[in-house]
């Protein structure tokens, strides 16, 4: 909520500024990475109505609770994103076209490094504050810091050749507005990825095999492992196999005590499938076993 607040503050001021500087150059880059800059406020607007509906309590009609909402946030930031790199690109190829020529002043370059530097702060603490938190939505938030800052240099590393290159600021208004494509489908992708249900780490998988292992002695054959991420918690589904001579009570105590371990140990709900080491069904004259898969004749 306070990173949020904070990005609204800084970057309302810092697309003023550029806004400023581009008006009295002429330059679209300028007035493109102004609008860049302010639509991390709008994106952080969206951050904080995000956590906060995020915040709300299990109930009847979402028992998994409300911390996708989170996700949400950054598909509206990825939506603004896109929007914003379209229009960008478009300009800067119409005044390519064009063969528009700008000239920059000293005011340009003071809030152009400005920007770059405060920017890189807001994108740093945005990083810190989602690694500790598991934000995606912070962090989507933080990209777009980091895109921004990436997207100053650029324009910076312009002003100081636009003497030498006529076509220097359309061609920046095009990166820039590929950096923010780029931006965009990169939070989308990790978004609806947190949406669908994601395949664990291999870290994570490792790390509760070994402590599985160390919990129960024989080798349970952990398989089958999937994430759910609502992140206020996070829920795992595993499959595992059992001596098929165990009774059934036997394994339920196995697979509970588990579920418990994985819970005390790593903050998971865990959802554990039972299956006998050695097990043959038919189906569709397909005799499946997991040791020996074979065709049965008819």
């Amino acid at each position: 909520m306070i990173e949020g607040l904070v990005s609204i503050i800084v970057n309302a001021g810092l697309a003023g500024a550029k806004i400023w500087a581009g008006i009295l150059t002429g330059s679209i880059a300028l007035v493109a990475d102004a609008w860049h800059t302010l639509s991390d406020s709008i994106s952080s607007i969206f951050l904080v109505i995000a956590i906060k509906l995020s915040s709300k309590k299990a109930d009847d009609e979402h028992p998994f609770g409300h911390g996708r909402w989170e996700q949400i946030g950054s598909l509206f930031i990825a939506v603004v994103l896109g929007i914003i790199a379209y229009d960008f690109g478009k300009q800067s190829i119409d005044q390519f076209m064009k063969r528009e020529k700008v000239e920059y002043g000293m005011f340009a370059i003071v809030v152009t490094i400005v920007s770059i530097v405060v920017k890189e702060i807001l994108a740093q603490y945005a990083f810190y504050i989602a690694k500790k938190t598991d934000n995606e939505a912070v962090r989507a938030d933080g990209w777009h810091h980091r895109t921004d800052s990436l997207s100053s240099v650029i324009v910076l590393f312009g002003i100081l050749f636009a003497k030498q290159f006529w076509w220097i600021d359309s061609v920046l208004g095009m990166i820039i507005a590929l950096t923010i494509a780029y931006a965009t489908f990169d939070i989308l992708k990790k978004s609806i990825n947190k949406i669908l249900g994601e395949t664990p780490s291999q870290e994570l998988i490792d790390a509760i095999t070994k402590e599985i292992i160390s919990f129960y002695e024989d080798d349970l054959q952990l398989h089958h492992m999937h994430i759910h991420n609502y992140i206020t918690h996070k829920e795992l589904t595993v499959h595992i196999r059992l001596n098929k001579d165990l009774t059934i009570e036997h394994g339920h105590e196995i697979a509970s005590a588990i579920e418990r371990f994985l819970l005390d140990k790593f903050d998971i709900v865990a959802t554990i499938h039972i299956e006998p080491i050695i097990y043959q069904y038919k189906k569709a004259n397909v005799l499946i076993s997991n040791e020996n898969p074979r065709k049965t004749s008819d």
